[in-house]
């Protein structure tokens, strides 16, 4: 049985043999990058010197670095699904390349020494080719002279074998992912490792970063400096390489799994409990490794600290199906620690503080949630069409301090459907009232408090964040001026947009309206706003405690408000003129359809 230890001594013994350098994990809390809560992959940290600073360790780098990923949190308690993980990575910054990549990922795939995977059973997939850039037929070759068979080399299209940063602008390339076939029947004649089928199973992913695109829609040109990234779950290798079914056997589960049947009296394997034992494992080694990292999170309302809370809520939720009392759920905190506190050693020294704040967060929530369960069960009894009144759920969100994705999971989980029209009807309401105890208009550029400029206001973040990811952090707002019908926003920034950033930035703002994500807001003293990456232009004019609004992933802002529940109250945004406004700002006006 291969350990989790041995698996990340023998990859990094193997890269170092090769000329790697091991660097340090770096923190889970990105430093001095608004644009992510988390740390998402193992290249990350590294973007500075992929871009050509030169990396005081050398050419050649290997470590495994702690990941944490949110957008599926919901999906979190299947049999794949992860919030955190672990990942191997190794790198060459402008060394060797594809041939030699490729060549080290078939010898630790497949040498006795190392995962000892039988190279027959091994797929790779491989950029096709488009406009962009011409298909990789050096990666392909490669392969086939290490043995691979031309049959198991896969050409696929850019969805699935390029990499390049959000928005298509930038260092780019194609990759080459490697996949165990597990041995099921093709799905159809056209089966590859493209389908969602089970057949193959990624496990590896070499990225090669050769082009870089310098604006939309543009071909790629050669990048100076050619980069190699790659990416090895240490949680998927550990179940493939043991042959087990999912994540959840793993030794960085099992052992909990164990834990919460004794705790509970009942039994993983039956199917009326299963998520609930694989939520709860999953949602607490995460909150532990985020309470833990040695920059300071606690749960809050805003940025990591929401998804710290929410985590930690879904699994206090989860607890109570299978008769658990949220307070045993420290039980777990510890055993984690303990498992990880040889790697990352900043658990220990937090010991008492994760372990503190894991109880408040607890306590925060038991205060309230037991009436929110009863109100609940009444509503439930009381409804028709198998409808949870958006009222009913609107009073859990805001009385009993329910996230709306907890009482969806709880009508989901019975058949129930909820009116979700009526929630955000509800929390419009609320809005309304609120604003009826404010005399005059808001500060920050609201004209008017009607519901529909109230969109436009949450619009205006959404833009602002969007030209400081395609233009540069060097935009800051230098005005905006807001009505039922409009917002007219100006901004640091010392020429005009092209057609193609006019689109990247309607495209991220309807993105993420997309998304549907939470509007949250934390009143907090100023200088802690400004602590936590909040923008705030205009800070002679801000209160000392002020309103920060936060869009989990996308925006942090001191503002006045008043803003929507989530982005999907917006409908679709579009650009519909700009000019100049002074010397080095910019004006565009945008609309909501």
């Amino acid at each position: 049985m291969l350990t989790r230890r041995k698996l990340i001594d023998m990859y990094i013994r193997f890269f170092e043999e090769k000329g790697h350098k091991r660097i340090e994990t770096a923190s889970l809390i990105p430093v001095n990058d608004p644009t992510v809560l988390f740390t998402t992959a193992g290249m990350h940290p590294l973007v500075p010197f992929l871009l050509g600073e030169p990396h005081p360790s050398g050419k050649r780098l290997v470590n495994v670095q702690t990941c944490l990923r949110t957008n599926d949190i919901e999906e979190v308690g299947d049999m794949g699904h992860l919030t955190f993980f672990e990942m191997l990575g190794n790198w060459s910054l402008g060394d060797y390349f594809k041939e030699d990549a490729i060549a080290f990922s078939y010898e630790f795939l497949t040498s006795p020494k190392y995962l000892g995977f039988d190279k027959n059973k091994i797929a790779v997939t491989v950029f096709a080719g488009d406009e962009t850039a011409p298909r990789d037929d050096v990666s392909a070759k490669k392969w086939e002279e290490m043995g691979i068979a031309k049959e198991n080399i896969f050409y696929l299209e850019k969805e699935h074998n390029w990499w390049g940063l959000a928005g298509g602008v930038g260092p780019c390339g194609p990759d080459t992912e490697m996949f165990i076939d597990t041995g099921k029947p093709k799905c159809s004649k056209n089966c590859s490792p493209a389908c969602k089928c089970g057949k193959y199973l990624e496990i590896w992913n070499d990225v090669f970063m050769q082009y870089v695109i310098k604006s939309a829609g543009e071909k790629a040109q050669p990048l100076q400096q050619k980069n190699v990234d790659t990416g090895m779950g240490v949680e998927r290798v550990l179940t493939m390489v043991n042959g087990l079914k999912s994540v959840y056997e793993t030794e960085c589960f099992k052992p909990v799994i164990e834990m919460l049947e004794k705790l509970s009296n009942k039994s993983y394997s039956d199917e009326k409990y299963s998520k609930a034992f694989r939520v709860i494992s999953e949602h607490i080694r995460s909150a532990t490794m985020i309470l833990g990292d040695k920059n300071d999170v606690v749960p809050s309302n805003v940025g990591q600290g929401y998804v710290l809370r929410r985590l930690i809520r879904r699994a206090i939720n989860y607890a109570r199906k299978l008769e658990i009392e949220a307070s045993q759920l420290t039980q777990l905190c510890q055993f984690y620690i303990d498992y990880f506190k040889a790697d990352y050693t900043s658990l220990e020294k937090k010991k008492q503080l994760i372990l503190e704040e894991f109880e408040k967060e607890i306590r925060k929530f038991e205060n309230t949630i037991n009436g929110g369960y009863k109100e609940f069960e009444k509503a439930v009894s009381k409804m028709q069409n198998n409808t949870l009144e958006g009222e009913v759920a609107f009073r859990l969100y805001d009385t009993f301090g329910f996230p709306i994705e907890i009482t969806q999971e709880m009508c989901a989980d019975r058949g129930i459907d909820i009116d979700m029209e009526g929630f955000f009807e509800s929390y419009k309401k609320h809005q309304e009232l609120s604003r009826s105890a404010c005399v005059g208009v808001f500060k920050g550029g609201l004209a008017d408090d009607s519901y529909e400029s109230t969109k436009y206001h949450t619009a205006t973040h959404l833009m602002l964040a969007g030209l400081r990811k395609y233009l540069g952090e060097g935009v800051h707002q230098k005005g905006c001026n807001i009505t039922d019908e409009r917002v007219r926003f100006d901004f640091s920034f010392d020429r005009k947009l092209t057609d193609e950033e006019i689109v990247l930035v309607e495209k991220f703002v309807n993105d993420t309206i997309d998304k549907q994500l939470d509007v949250v807001c934390e009143e907090m003293p100023k200088d802690n706003a400004y602590k936590k990456g909040a923008l705030g232009d205009f800070g002679s004019k801000y209160n000392d405690i002020v309103k920060v609004y936060s869009i989990i992933g996308v925006s942090c802002e001191i503002c006045g408000g008043p803003h929507v529940c989530n982005t999907k109250e917006l409908g679709k945004f579009k650009i519909v003129k700009q000019e100049s406004s002074s010397a080095g700002v910019r004006r565009l006006k945008a609309i909501l359809e």
